[in-house]
């Protein structure tokens, strides 16, 4: 039989059902669309579903044709370089005092965390926190600390036993969709004299009025000294941002940061994305609706999902051989979605749901339908062997 993952490869190409970001804006604006065989995909991380728009692709193409030749490795970027200046824009939608960029994810992290620990501080990381966050820690050699998923006494006593540290989290958490409890965070930080590091991957683009993450929605900017993100999600764009809010660090931070310069074919087009999002409070208005329609409906089904209200819906499953068969029977609906096992997930089977901009509501009721199908079906015996 054909895997979902080669059934997925085949059908990418039908991802959303279109490449023209025009006629996604029209589908979801009127929330219905013609009934289509069309492959429904709830595995990338294309929250506002801009990674084929027309004004992203051209100025990509306009970048690649005029790229200049570009500087060495380690001989820093001019204030006037695109990049740079990129960077200070994504600063303003933050209101941060510092932005850079950087090549990816990952280094966002581990830059930021060489920066705000030292040899034997002790970094205090959410079990869930991002790799980059643990690997930062590790470059630095700092002790890592871990406590419990969102569990602010945990955290509390673990501050007050090892001393003033830096605190590393996620503000969405790509693995269940949770958020962290950031107005406690803040609060923990400030009283034992900590720094707090938010990775913002999950969240900036998608929650705040303009995209400006978790932080800037609660209103938290100046509080938080680090926020990194990996812009791969809502920007669709293969670059790492940090940004810094703490006097002490916002101007070291471009020289640590300077790696190797991006292509200038993907400042264009992240430059292009930052329009987009800026512009398209629509998406974000869009990705609400689509999620709340998708939970509700679960939950009316009986499926039990992580509580939160973020675009990532993990629904738990108890066995790992019922996720394996709703995700492959969800597949043969043309419905893709990922199953994660214990130990990727803090030892809880779920089947996560990424939802995005270009989900129409009769593509939710399309999924809604098909799981009501699935769970009314007895399991399949096992077997014989």
């Amino acid at each position: 039989m054909t895997s979902a993952h080669q059934r997925l490869g085949e059908r990418i190409r039908h991802l959303r059902g279109t490449v023209d970001g025009r006629r996604v804006r029209r589908l979801a604006a009127v929330g219905r669309a013609r009934r289509s065989a069309r492959s429904i995909v709830l595995t990338c991380g294309d929250y506002l579903a801009i990674g084929e728009h027309p004004r992203v692709v051209r100025a990509m193409a306009a970048g690649l044709r005029a790229a200049p030749e570009a500087p060495a490795h380690g001989a820093g970027l001019p204030a006037d370089h695109p990049q740079v200046l990129l960077g200070a824009r994504f600063a303003g939608l933050l209101a941060a005092r510092r932005g850079v960029l950087c090549p990816s994810g990952k280094d966002a992290g581990t830059v930021a965390l060489q920066l705000a620990a030292g040899p034997g501080t002790p970094v205090y990381l959410d079990a869930l926190a991002h790799p980059s966050l643990w690997t930062g820690a590790r470059a630095a050699g700092a002790g890592t600390v871990r406590f419990h998923h969102n569990d602010l006494a945990d955290l509390r006593r673990r501050v007050e036993a090892g001393g003033p540290g830096v605190i590393c989290v996620d503000a969405v958490y790509g693995t269940d969709g949770s958020v962290c409890p950031l107005s406690g965070l803040v609060e923990i930080a400030e009283t034992h004299g900590c720094l707090l590091v938010v990775d913002e991957s999950h969240a900036i683009g998608v929650r705040g009025a303009r995209g400006e993450g978790l932080v800037g929605e609660l209103g938290l900017a100046g509080r938080v000294a680090f926020r990194t993100a990996g812009l791969g999600k809502a920007f669709c764009a293969r670059a790492g941002l940090i940004a810094c809010d703490h006097p002490a660090f916002a101007g070291a931070l471009g020289a640590s940061a300077s790696g190797p310069p991006l292509p200038a074919q993907e400042v264009a087009g992240l430059a292009a994305a930052l329009d987009v999002v800026h512009a398209d409070g629509w998406r974000r208005d869009r990705v609400r609706a689509a999620t709340g329609r998708l939970r509700g409906g679960l939950a009316a089904l009986g499926f039990g999902a992580v509580d939160a209200d973020t675009q990532i819906i993990a629904l738990e499953i108890a066995a790992e051989a019922d996720a394996v068969r709703l995700r492959d029977e969800l597949a043969g609906r043309d419905i893709f979605s990922a199953a994660l096992f214990s130990g990727m997930s803090s030892s809880r089977t779920l089947l996560r749901l990424a939802v995005h901009a270009g989900l129409t509501d009769d593509d939710v009721d399309r999924v809604l339908s098909a799981c009501k199908e699935l769970s009314d079906r007895p399991a399949a015996p096992a077997p014989a062997r």
